[in-house]
């Protein structure tokens, strides 16, 4: 209605003061899928549902969506990125190790018991203990995933172990001359203690690992469970299942069990192998000083190899997943039409590589799917290749066209399995903190200036302040007078709604129009075309129906304001981010950082009171390791306490781990030949390795000490001739042992494909130290055991004690 001078009230139409149209909403973004616009939809599965389970129900229904409603209109729905193709490629490569590790291992059987029989009944322990884990991880309510498939994959190797060792103690005793029956009790009865040992060492190192309360704790315990309730399953299983289906199908005449066939060539180096070990023992028992002089040389050996080619520490790798994501961060103010032109850039660039009809230059890898998002102020894009062993060739392919642009940066990298942002789990992070943003600046520009000196973007390092240092953008302020609104009777709140009317539009309601409800927008015909003189011209109505200009009751001002605040603790903050290249190890960018970086800017940033500390990737990896070195040790500290109980001695255990040292060089020098042919860094996963180790490698001492302490015991033998004795006997089982776990790691370190960057430093770490420390066993245990006769002979007596 309209108010007279008169009083009177007159009925007015709201399209006699106002024009009505329908519009769109003002585009706030751009979306494209391989070149074509395009809505993208984020799906996110609730916390605790299985990531395979929901991709297989998501993909159902977009296949219905698209089949009854979405085709008929020339719509089409894709899913951009889907990481269960990388989980089941990666499971598929760990279901293959674990079929040619267990036949690898198989083989080797074969060649040393020369009867399929006995090699037929250890191997039952095969498929028994991995049915068995798979069962007892779904009792514990853990999933089957990438990490626990690879300790299965590990434990393949393992869980024969125990059952060679009895097998082989069984069959020995019946190719000598004992009945079956009389072989498997007296053969299981023999090796149980040394099995059980071997085992419970193998597990309890995991203990202190798996309760780690960091990030990689997780990781540790799936392979923990997965490779402790193996072996312990194969360990009832060769006290138990071999010693029963030895007595009944070793039954018959001895003598077919008594002369097998002969391999001509792995027979000759067998003996001559073995007659030189047995020599070493008898010049060790006779000179002690030749058997100190060479457990010293190991040792000192071992030490100085693991000191010359340690490895530069990495926290965990990113994993090799299909999928390349890029921020592109663009100079502030620049509007979205803008950074649409750059990430279109970055379009025209990818599109020969999925564009059947252009040709790509030179040798480039073709993409399957490519998508950006760009919006007012950066964007963001992502690729996936055709071939995916070619995925981080992309990386490049994305970043040229960006950096053509001045002041324009663009962040790309491989999408990884353990870290959400960009950077994954390489990113560097140095939180500046301090009592005003222009210090933080300044202290920020000589930090970056000495970043890239040491860490060129040229070189593909990239670094990433946030906020930007260029953050400052320019911005109007408007400042009211409240005095002087109130004087006019205007609120407040009327006076922004009059400015947002003016500006942007204003949304009254929602109203409904063919059954759906649509946004009432009030806007005047300058919206969005204001200057700063006809802002501060903006007619504004008082209560008593007055005009004034918005200048009579509010200043007008260009300001320069950051676009974002940044705290931590309380303190301003400012950060500055930076992902070094693969071939720079953590460790090393790390100790430059804090080196060198760190120290050259310690003058500006104490002048200006700020405060940098170096978080992210780099943390966790300090955290990480001091945390491993700890529970290494303490797994040691378990591992001689419980041989001290077994062996009922203190002497016996020490002379058991003097193996972990050997071992230890041995996993270095692993990694150091990998290393030749593929970068493979000692991450936080492949120091699983060396745990693992510490658990296995103290078997063969544990078999060579307990069967000496037997002919002590029952064959009243002297000490001299059961170190001998032990020695010859324990030199097949042990490399029986040691080959089947060996061959069945081959496949977890040659074979490539999704996953195998996670556990082949883990494959060859156990590899290389289990391999250089079996055969350290041999030359270290014998001369020591000699030298602690007195404790061999008091332990003899307590096992014979505890037998009876």
């Amino acid at each position: 209605t309209e108010i007279l001078q008169t009083g009177e009230r007159v009925a007015v139409r709201l399209g006699e003061v106002a024009d009505f149209q329908f519009d769109t909403k003002k585009r706030n973004s751009f979306r494209r899928l391989n070149g074509k616009d395009a809505v993208i939809i984020n799906a996110l599965r609730e916390q605790g549902t299985n990531v395979v389970e929901t991709m297989e129900r998501l993909r159902a229904e977009v296949d219905i969506l698209n089949k009854e409603l979405l085709n008929a209109k020339q719509l089409q729905l894709s899913i951009v990125y889907d990481e269960t193709t990388y989980i089941a490629s990666a499971i598929e490569l760990v279901k293959q190790n674990i079929w040619v590790g267990g036949l690898l291992a198989f083989s080797v059987l074969v060649v040393f018991l020369r009867s399929i029989i006995p090699t037929a009944i250890i191997f039952i322990a095969v498929p028994v203990s991995v049915v068995g884990t798979f069962v007892a991880i779904a009792g514990l309510g853990l999933s089957i995933n990438v990490i626990s498939l690879a300790g299965l994959a590990f434990a393949v190797g393992m869980v024969v172990d125990a059952s060679i060792v009895s097998m082989e103690n069984i069959f020995r005793l019946r190719q000598s001359g004992l009945s079956a029956g009389q072989a498997a009790y007296k053969g299981a009865r023999q090796v149980w203690a040394p099995i059980l040992g071997s085992a419970l060492t193998t597990v309890l190192v995991f203990i202190p690992v798996i309760s780690l309360e960091l990030p990689v704790g997780q990781l540790f315990k799936d392979i923990g469970i997965a490779i402790s309730v193996a072996v312990m399953i194969s360990v009832l299983i060769s006290v138990t299942v071999i010693p029963s289906l030895a007595a009944r199908l070793l039954q018959g005449n001895p003598n077919k069990f008594s002369h097998p066939f002969a391999i001509w060539g792995i027979d000759h180096f067998a003996r001559f192998f073995s007659s030189i070990v047995v020599g070493y023992a008898k010049l060790v028992i006779a000179r002690r000083i030749v058997g100190i002089a060479m457990v010293v040389t190991l040792l000192a050996g071992s030490v100085g190899l693991s000191y010359s080619y340690m490895p530069k520490l990495d926290y965990l790798p990113d994993g090799n997943a299909n999928f390349v994501f890029g921020r592109i961060i663009v100079p502030p103010g620049y509007s979205m039409e803008e950074t649409l032109r750059i990430a279109e850039r970055m379009e025209q660039a990818a599109a020969p590589l999925w564009d059947k009809t252009q040709e790509p230059a030179g040798n480039q890898p073709q993409i399957e799917r490519f998508f950006f998002v760009a919006f007012a102020g950066g964007a963001f894009a992502g690729a996936a290749a055709v071939d995916p062993d070619r995925v981080a060739d992309l990386r490049p392919l994305l970043m040229r066209p960006v950096f053509s642009e001045p002041g324009v940066r663009a962040f790309v990298s491989q999408a990884s399995l353990f870290g959400r942002s960009v950077g994954g789990s390489r990113s560097i992070s140095l939180n500046l903190t301090g009592d005003s943003l222009a210090s933080l600046m300044q202290v920020a520009r000589s930090l970056t200036d000495e970043i890239d000196r040491y860490f060129p973007s040229t070189d593909g390092n990239q670094m990433r302040v946030l906020p930007s240092l260029n953050a400052n953008v320019p911005q109007i302020k408007i400042t009211p007078h409240l005095e002087k609104l109130a004087n006019s009777g205007l609120t407040a709140r009327d006076f922004t709604s009059a400015v947002d009317v003016f500006n942007d539009g204003i949304t009254i309601t929602q109203v409904p129009i063919n059954g759906q409800l649509v946004d009432l927008v009030l806007s005047s015909e300058q919206s969005g075309k204001l200057d700063l003189a006809a802002l501060e011209e903006l007619p504004l109505v008082t209560r008593t129906g007055t005009l004034i200009q918005l200048s009579q009751v509010a200043d007008v001002d260009i300001v320069s304001a950051p676009q974002t605040i940044r705290r931590l603790d309380g303190k301003l903050a400012l950060t500055v981010r930076l992902r070094p290249i693969e071939d720079i190890p953590l460790e090393n960018a790390v100790q430059t950082i804090t080196s060198q970086i760190l120290p050259a800017v310690a003058t500006v940033s104490q002048a200006q009171n700020v405060t940098i500390d170096v978080s992210g990737a780099a943390g966790e990896l300090q955290r990480t390791w001091s945390a491993m070195q700890a529970n290494v040790l303490t797994a040691l500290g378990v591992i001689v306490l419980l041989l001290a109980v077994l062996l009922r001695s203190f002497i016996l255990p020490l002379i058991i781990i003097m193996a972990i040292p050997v071992a230890m060089a041995g996993g270095i020098l692993g990694l150091h030949l990998l290393n030749l042919y593929l970068r493979q860094p000692l991450d936080m996963l492949t120091m699983l390795g060396f745990v693992i180790l510490t658990g296995i490698v103290v078997n063969n001492a544990i078999l060579l000490v307990e069967q000496t302490m037997l002919h002590i015991s029952d064959d009243k033998m002297s000490v001299s001739d059961a170190i001998l004795e032990a020695t010859q006997n324990r030199i097949r089982p042990i490399f029986m042992s040691t080959l089947t776990s060996l061959f069945g790691l081959v496949p977890l370190v040659i074979f490539p494909g999704a996953g195998s960057e996670l556990y082949r430093g883990i494959g060859t770490v156990v590899f290389g130290g289990l391999a250089l420390s079996t055969v350290a066993t041999l030359f270290i245990v014998p001369p020591l055991l000699s030298l602690a006769r007195p404790v061999l002979v008091r332990a003899g007596t307590d096992l014979e004690l505890r037998d009876d």
